[in-house]
């Protein structure tokens, strides 16, 4: 079933009109027809008005990713308030958000359907690598934005060969490199044994982690991978166990890596673990895991952790805090993947801000590849989004930190690889 979300209000005319930049390399302009263009307030593509953007997305609302889901339902909610505060230039954002059930097939069936029938300005994070891979050749031959996707596939990041998309996440080869120069430099010793996701999440990873590990790299005693489709990843544990490795890269989206992180403890496997950063939230990951049994666990964060006592006077946090309350009351404020979302959204809003009354397809490309130092109250100090023509990752650096039991805290900035630059 498809879930729409529609939202409503007239917004007041702000920002200059902006150049039009023509379509990148090897992409073709959309052939959709565009009758809002002759409006007067501007240069419009298609699902654009003088009141309104029509942004589309697919997200796992069911399905073995859909702890996800609150992704789209807190995006949801920050455009409603946009909305109801006035909005961007005079135009209400209609966000399409459907279920793709974190299924490649029924995301390009519905992606299609966006584009076809809902005639959407652009897709807005997409969630998921196996369901971005399914249509991103689809939306760069029509020309359709695939604006900031919700993974940190490399494949996200090549304005050469797919100029119409660009991520989010920051890397996930150059994330697992810093694992591995982490343990390079602090556990020389380590024996290392990997659960990754059978798919390109999954790959990336071992990628970035061999390279990090350089020379080190036979350190790894056994990689076993998992399908979406398994009810459970406790064989896969056992195996990793039986190599008797001391470090555990888990290296899995929240349902099976709260799996994983329960099955270690439980079976005694003392070890140290490190743990992707699509699964920190304490709310959706550890806390089902069992948060002593997530004691130790080393990540990367560029995102706050509201869990965290330092930020319980922060202003950003607090009025995170109050955006859920009465926007999302049904969401969990512990929850990373809401501020995972909230951040996102902002993104997107200085995004279409940018764009002014250039609200096309390639200028949306454009301004989304011109962002300077964007920055969220909800990131950690010192980091920003930066892209380029040349450069679609958002982020360049992140923090090293550990869980305690309670949160996240971050490592010694002296301590090697503590704080890395991607």
């Amino acid at each position: 079933m498809r879930t729409r979300i529609h939202f409503t209000l007239t917004l007041i005319l702000g920002l200059a009109f902006l150049a039009c930049s023509k379509p990148g390399a090897g992409s073709e302009p959309s052939k959709e027809a565009t009758p809002e263009a002759t409006a007067k307030k501007g240069n419009y593509g298609p699902g654009v008005t003088d009141t309104e953007i029509k942004i589309g997305q697919t997200m796992p609302y069911s399905g073995p990713a859909s702890a996800y889901g609150t992704i789209g339902r807190v995006e949801a909610a920050y455009f409603k308030r946009l909305n109801e505060q006035g909005g961007i230039n005079g135009r209400k954002i209609n966000l399409l958000s459907v279920d793709d059930s974190y299924s490649p097939p029924k995301a390009v069936e519905q992606a299609r359907k966006l584009v076809e029938e809902d005639n959407v300005l652009a897709l807005f994070q997409p969630l998921g690598t196996p369901s971005n891979t399914a249509i991103q050749k689809y939306l760069n031959q029509k020309g359709v934005p695939q604006l900031f996707v919700s993974s940190g596939a490399t494949k996200w990041g090549d304005p050469k060969n797919f100029p119409w998309t660009i991520g989010f996440n920051p890397s996930y080869q150059v994330e697992a490199k810093t694992y591995g120069e982490y343990i390079r430099a602090n556990l020389p010793k380590a024996k290392i044994a990997v659960l990754y996701q059978n798919d390109d999440f999954g790959k990336d990873y071992l990628i970035g982690l061999r390279a990090g590990l350089g020379d080190k790299a036979s350190a790894i005693l056994k990689e076993v991978s998992y399908e979406t489709t398994d009810a459970t990843v406790d064989s896969q544990m056992a195996t990793l166990q039986a190599t008797k490795a001391d470090t555990f890269i888990n290296v899995a989206t929240p349902k099976f890596a709260a799996m994983a992180i329960r099955k270690a403890f439980d079976s005694g496997w003392k070890r140290e673990q490190f743990l992707t950063n699509v699964s920190v939230s304490v709310g959706s990951v550890l806390t089902p895991a069992g948060l002593d049994k997530s004691i130790g666990i080393t990540s990367i964060l560029y995102l706050k952790d509201v869990t965290d006592k330092q930020y319980e006077n922060d202003p950003a946090v607090q009025e995170f805090a109050e955006f859920m309350k009465k926007w999302y009351p049904d969401g969990k404020f512990i929850d990373g993947s809401n501020t995972y979302g909230y951040v996102a959204a902002q993104t997107l809003e200085q995004v279409l801000r940018q764009c002014g009354d250039d609200l096309t397809r390639e200028n949306i490309m454009k301004q989304a590849a011109s962002l300077k130092d964007f920055t969220s109250g909800m990131m950690l100090p010192g980091v920003t989004a930066s892209t380029s023509a040349t450069d679609f990752f958002l982020f360049e650096k992140v923090q090293l930190a550990k869980f305690n039991g309670t949160n996240w805290v971050a490592i010694p900035s002296d301590s090697p690889a503590a704080n890395a630059k991607l």
